[in-house]
């Protein structure tokens, strides 16, 4: 018998008990779809979030203060004892100088930020020049932190995005006075929207390091008599010279803290292509976890498959008995009913890959998280609903195929 002609028996079959046969498929609808919309929303979730690191520079190390002493602070957590100071930075910028493009401070604290009635509190960032550079910002509107306003003092101010907006709405902010904890600023920049990535500067505030130092941030931005930063950036001109020029940085910053070779520092280094490795690893993981949940339900529905397959089989005995009456051979009965299977399992396959599809593109279109259908996770999920078909359709098959003629055509 032609392939052709066990299709059209297999659809025929189907046809017979449409409503039977929706309800077979629909385990793997469910399943393929899942498969699909989850496979593409991991994928589209890793998409983003390298987007976002890479957008900072693959080639960004990051200083920070990482010592942390055991004890309970007011809000009852382990509070952060350790400090990075202003001649740290002085020190790195004058000693390390192959394989860096820019090294820069920053301070950073939370004020109140008012302009007219509206009033919020705002992480505001003290910078140099060279922080737009480091860090990839474009301009929207005016300019950004100079060395001038820092060798001045000036209080001029930059605003992210969506900074401007909550303050100024539809105004122009540049030229405007802010007050920021009392400290008039002048609005000189706003930057363009980087968007909700990692590290987005659209909520922030950039003024002077040297005017935070003079005029807002205070007390708190000294110890022991030195002037402290939040954090050092360094941009290395080459990413694959990262790791020497971190053990550079930790070299010079335990010459500087006085921690000899056998002490823990009191600090850390915190490469950007590091980061993107171990989140990259993150999402792939949760990727194939959440690929696996939705595998089960592919399973489930393959079970249904065979148990409505082993009723056809007994309702269908006598039928079988007059086709192995009339010569049909043992190899055709089988290959009828596991085509049957598979036809189930790729006409669910088909569909679910649409619904998948459409699920992963409502989500893009929504906005509320990123998306990206690939061709790997439809084959996937094709692949894996026709395996189903093809495994929980042989022992059916073969108790079909087995069935003595005589037998069948007795069976009531």
């Amino acid at each position: 018998m032609l392939f052709s002609e066990n299709v059209k028996i297999a659809l025929r079959a189907l046809q017979a008990n449409k409503m039977r046969s929706v309800l077979t498929m629909l385990g793997i609808v469910i399943g393929v779809a899942t498969v699909v919309a989850l496979l593409s929303i991991g994928q589209g979730a890793t998409a983003s979030i390298t987007s976002s690191i890479e957008s900072g520079g693959s080639n960004l190390l990051t200083v920070a203060p990482g010592k942390m002493q055991t004890g309970m602070s007011s809000m009852g957590q382990s509070r952060q004892v350790s400090h990075l100071y202003y001649s740290d930075y002085q020190a790195l910028e004058r000693i390390l100088t192959q394989n860096i493009a820019y090294i820069v401070p920053v301070y950073q604290s939370s004020y109140m930020v008012k302009f007219g009635d509206e009033s919020f509190t705002a992480n505001i960032s003290g910078v140099v020049a060279e922080h737009k550079d480091v860090r990839s910002f474009n301009i929207a509107a005016g300019r950004f932190i100079s060395d001038g306003d820092n060798k001045a003092g000036s209080p001029v101010a930059v605003l992210g995005d969506q900074m401007a907006q909550d303050l100024f709405g539809e105004l122009y902010p540049v030229g405007k006075t802010i007050s920021i904890n009392g400290v008039k600023f002048q609005v000189v920049g706003v930057l363009e929207a980087k968007g909700s990535s990692l590290g987005s500067p659209d909520d922030l505030v950039f003024i002077p390091l040297e005017t935070g130092y003079n005029k807002l941030f205070g007390e708190t931005a000294n110890y022991n008599g030195k002037k402290t930063v939040s954090n050092i950036l360094v941009s290395v001109s080459d990413s694959t010279k990262n790791d020497a020029v971190s053990s550079e940085v930790e070299f010079v910053l335990r010459r500087m803290h006085n921690i000899t070779g056998a002490e823990e520092v009191d600090f850390y280094v915190l490469s950007q292509s590091d980061t993107l490795k171990t989140l990259s690893t993150v999402t792939q993981t949760l990727t194939i976890f959440l690929g696996a949940i939705a595998g089960i339900s592919l399973l489930v529905g393959g079970i249904g498959i065979m148990n409505i397959m082993l009723v056809s089989v007994t309702e269908r005995t006598k039928e079988i008995g007059l086709r192995k009456a009339v010569g049909a051979t043992r190899n055709q009965i089988l290959t009828q009913f596991l085509i049957e299977t598979v036809t189930l399992s790729v006409l669910g396959g088909v569909i679910g890959i649409l619904m998948g599809v459409g699920i992963a593109t409502l989500f893009k279109m929504t906005g509320m998280i990123s998306s990206v259908i690939t061709a790997s996770s439809i084959l996937l999920a094709f692949t894996f609903a026709l395996a189903i078909g093809v495994f929980f359709g042989l022992y059916p098959a073969f108790r079909a195929a087995n069935l003595h003629p005589m037998e069948a055509l007795r069976y009531e």
